[in-house]
């Protein structure tokens, strides 16, 4: 990929902030806010939403050393039984001596965090924003425009143990997060309270679908039973034609 500057990198992610600023005049459940938002999904699954964690320009630096220096790939994974190209560049780091992550059938070759000493800075900082987190992979995502994307899943793999805490930095063009909650197999379809369906959905404290939009040098985190009980993905967006990376801290037990 040719070598992009800072400056192009902003022009180039210039629509995607225009854009959600034409989004953000609809209701949305979680304002612009330099302050931690938490937002309690229910059962014990929550997200914290920090809309500027790191400041602009930093944001920025980071931006362009992460898309100049990662050494991307966009690997051949299963999905539904049919491999097809992963619609996403990809990279993981993780300390050493942790099982191997292996997700729809592909294995990502681990890089070490010496290698990449600027993650080891960010991954201080997310630290220090999460008191009693302690992460010790990274899996990087880097969506090159709006036909990029990852479809509903849950990071849910067993290394990552019962109620794994993920914490997802973004930096560069604006994209939408959707998060939906699983259906229910035990009472799906059924009316097991005897209640006429309206006011038993009046008396749902917690609605099953969520949306965030992701800011440049912002941070979202799932903790609890997330992954247990929801879904999420980054959906297609046609005027989303700019670069985007992600960054999203995991334990591996």
């Amino acid at each position: 990929m040719a070598t992009v500057t800072k400056l192009n990198l902003k022009a180039e992610t210039g629509d995607c902030q225009r854009l959600e600023a034409e989004q953000s005049e609809a209701p949305a459940e979680i304002s612009d806010s330099r302050t931690k938002r938490v937002v309690e999904l229910g059962n014990g699954s929550e997200v914290i939403y920090i809309p500027r964690f790191l400041n602009y320009d930093q944001s920025w630096d980071y931006l362009e050393y992460l898309n100049k220096n990662i050494p991307w790939n966009r690997p051949t994974i299963r999905v539904f039984g049919r491999s097809c190209v992963q619609p996403r560049d990809t990279c993981y780091v993780a300390s050493e001596g942790l099982p191997q992550l292996v997700y729809s059938g592909y294995q990502p070759h681990a890089y070490s965090w010496d290698e990449f000493p600027p993650l080891k800075d960010i991954l201080d900082a997310v630290h220090k924003a999460l008191p009693g987190s302690r992460f010790n992979s990274l899996l990087l995502n880097r969506y090159k425009g709006g036909d990029d994307y990852v479809g509903w899943h849950a990071d849910d793999e067993k290394l990552y143990g019962p109620t794994p805490e993920i914490a997802s930095l973004s930096f560069g063009c604006e994209r939408e997060f959707l998060l939906k909650k699983k259906p229910d197999k035990t009472s799906r379809g059924k009316n097991t309270s005897g209640e006429p369906p309206r006011k038993r959905l009046k008396k749902d404290a917690f609605p099953d679908k969520h949306s965030f939009v992701l800011k440049h040098g912002s941070l979202l985190v799932m903790r609890g039973y997330t992954q247990r009980d929801w879904l999420h993905s980054v959906p297609k967006r046609v005027k989303a034609d700019s670069l985007r990376i992600n960054l999203t801290f995991r334990l591996v037990l």
